[in-house]
């Protein structure tokens, strides 16, 4: 499948939303790293940024500290989320089993 034909102008306007994105996610990333915010904080706020609803799971688990690539496997495979999930597109499920989970983190049993 290929793309469709771009205009420049298209082309440069996909270029700056990708790159505010980029961005976005940059400062989430930062913010959560320094515990501004929480795992739960954007799992329930995603519907607000689009920014946050679009990363994958795995981004956003591996972003909070004391969580690295082998724990965020872990945790995903115990509660049945594909590494590829996006956070907008949790089933029901799945959601309420990482935010379950992440409370149990926060709450102070490291997962």
């Amino acid at each position: 499948m290929t793309t469709p034909p771009r205009s420049s102008e298209q082309r440069a306007d996909a270029l700056a939303a990708a790159h505010q994105t980029r961005q976005e996610r940059a400062r989430l990333r930062a913010a959560l790293k320094a515990r501004e915010l929480t795992g739960l904080d954007v799992l329930l706020g995603a519907a607000e940024h689009p920014a946050w609803a679009s990363a994958r799971v795995s981004w956003l688990l591996q972003s909070l500290p004391g969580v690295g690539a082998v724990r965020a496997e872990r945790m995903m495979s115990e509660l049945g989320i594909a590494p590829s999930r996006r956070i907008q597109g949790l089933g029901e499920r799945q959601r309420a089993a990482l935010v379950e989970r992440l409370g149990q983190r926060e709450a102070g049993s490291d997962a």
